[in-house]
């Protein structure tokens, strides 16, 4: 029996030491969603510009990428001149402004301009919380008819677009054509 007792130390450091060791072989950066292959939550909110309300049924038609940000989150704006550069070359952006104070909100898109076809003003984060946000930047990928198809949590920049989403969304294109 003392030998049992003197052995169990031992089994429960190497029962660790795998869990740890599998840790260093997973990528942090990549977070799973519950929400790939299911519709975009349902919501109604105001837009940042203005009073009109929006729902997901104005998501509707086109491949978006839906662009989770704040005024408050400093990568957002490494992030921001990017998506303008996006949408210059014609990519359907939408955006929530995630738990963030309108009145930035509107003074952030005045001076950095406003990339987003819709923005939505999202100020107590529920529907984030529906869409399983973690943070600020998060871009989901939408299709056509309405339908998350991947998520990307980080910073967009040129590198990460050109080798990692470009296609990603192209493939969304592609798919909602005729």
């Amino acid at each position: 029996m003392k030998r049992w007792l003197m052995v169990l130390p031992l089994a429960a450091f190497l029962v660790m030491a795998v869990f740890l060791y599998r840790g260093l072989y997973l990528d942090p950066a990549e977070l799973p969603s519950a929400m790939i292959g299911k519709p975009f939550p349902a919501f109604s909110l105001k837009t940042v510009q203005g009073d009109k309300t929006l729902t997901q049924a104005d998501l509707l038609g086109k491949p978006a990428l839906v662009n989770v940000w704040g005024t408050w989150c400093i990568s957002c704006r490494v992030e921001h001149p990017v998506l303008n550069k996006l949408a210059e070359q014609g990519v359907v952006i939408y955006g929530i402004n995630y738990k963030d104070d309108n009145a930035a909100a509107l003074k952030w898109l005045a001076e950095f301009h406003n990339p987003y076809q819709l923005d939505i003003r999202d100020e107590d984060g529920n529907l984030g919380l529906n869409l399983g946000v973690y943070g600020a930047p998060e871009t989901f990928f939408i299709d056509a008819k309405g339908v998350i198809r991947d998520k990307y949590v980080g910073v967009i920049d040129e590198v990460v677009w050109r080798e990692q989403l470009a296609a990603k969304y192209q493939a969304l294109v592609d798919e909602a054509k005729p």
